[in-house]
């Protein structure tokens, strides 16, 4: 910061680019600035006089503790801005892209991608107060104006396309139920050979049975765990044993290991080779796991004998709603609760009426 003739000044050493046929500057700065000279619009200002989205206060919390819990390994990209003033940019040498970038300290800057990274960066600094060293790169564009930075909102975002979640989960290393679907995927029988890791559909005509994020979800639904939650060893290990043993017990899942059956034929005509059936039996997995072995492999080995194939009436309502399949909440329910009645495990009176409420709509 400067007192200059005009007033003080935010001095960045900055890279002068070219966009359109207008300039732009590329510049970092420390995250304990962040809070005090970047705004965003007021949520009580009419949609069409902001140029921004109205901040979701709810994204904040976990956005900030991605900051606290990982102080030494978290990466933020850049904020992108516009600035209300003129800004002054002096070149380090003539020519040079590379200089000093002022702007008067009177000046709006506003937010036009990255509102949510400030908020959170706010409220990590108060329980992390030794993040306000680190810096984080900033966009700097000229507001030419509303329109224009409504324009810019809508630019920026407009070609944004979030990962699938196969794909996501595939990269994330911090998330242990993405590690365990890993694991499970490069190791464990029916998974291994067959996991889609980048899309979240499979096609038709594909070789692959799961995706990596429905294996995922279904091993959160076996180990009883909620998004946010870890494992420990001990359950991932109890988690990837119970498929391998379901897999001991699945013929439809051994004749596609040994190549008797393709991937396409099986997804064509049973539920087993489906999310939703994967989901299904992770529901009742949670359960078995609470069995003595030797009757949860009693179970297990009855849930081998079930006829998975689509045209069976013991279905319809369930995993398929008029001759399709469905991958509602709902539909896992019922479909696990039926595989527990085929195998005749205990049904709770809560189950059965929720099992009443879901059929009677």
């Amino acid at each position: 910061m400067t007192n200059t003739d005009s007033g003080f000044s935010y001095n960045f050493t900055a890279v002068r680019g070219q966009q359109a046929q207008k300039p732009f500057y590329i510049t970092t700065c420390p995250l304990r600035l962040i809070p005090k000279i970047f705004m965003y619009d007021e949520e009580d200002v009419p949609v069409e006089l902001r140029a921004q989205r109205t901040l979701n206060k709810s994204r904040i919390p976990e956005i900030a503790k991605y900051l606290i819990d990982g102080p030494t390994d978290y990466v933020f990209s850049a904020i992108t801005a516009s600035v209300s003033q003129a800004v002054t940019f002096t070149e380090h040498l003539p020519g040079s892209n590379i200089g000093t970038l002022s702007i008067p300290m009177e000046a709006q800057i506003l937010i036009n991608d990255g509102q949510h990274r400030r908020a959170a960066i706010e409220e990590a600094l108060k329980e992390r107060p030794e993040l306000s060293q680190d810096n984080i790169a900033v966009l700097f564009f000229i507001d030419e104006g509303l329109a224009r930075s409504q324009q810019l909102f809508a630019d920026l975002n407009k070609y944004a396309v979030r990962p699938s979640p196969s794909l996501a989960t595939m990269y994330d290393h911090r998330d242990q139920a993405s590690e365990l679907a890993r694991y499970l995927a490069f190791n464990c029988k029916p998974f291994k050979g067959y996991t889609e890791f980048e899309s979240s559909s499979i096609p038709i005509k594909s070789s692959k049975l799961f995706t990596l994020s429905s294996i995922k979800q279904a091993s959160r639904i076996v180990g009883g765990k909620s998004a946010k939650d870890g494992f420990s060893e001990a359950e991932k290990n109890a988690v990837a044993e119970f498929w391998t043993q379901l897999f001991d017990f699945i013929p439809e899942w051994q004749q596609l290991q040994n190549k008797q059956i393709s991937a396409t034929e099986l997804r064509r005509d049973s539920i087993i080779a489906h999310g939703i059936g994967l989901q299904s039996l992770a529901m009742v997995g949670k359960e078995l796991l609470c069995y003595p072995d030797a009757e949860k492999r009693d179970k297990l080995a009855a849930i081998g004998q079930l006829d998975w194939s689509k045209s069976n009436p013991i279905w319809a309502n369930r995993a398929m709603q008029h001759g399709r399949l469905s991958k509602a909440l709902s539909n896992i329910f019922l479909t696990a609760l039926q595989i527990k009645r085929e195998v005749n495990m205990n049904i709770s009176e809560q189950e059965l009426a929720r099992e009443k409420e879901y059929l009677g709509k």
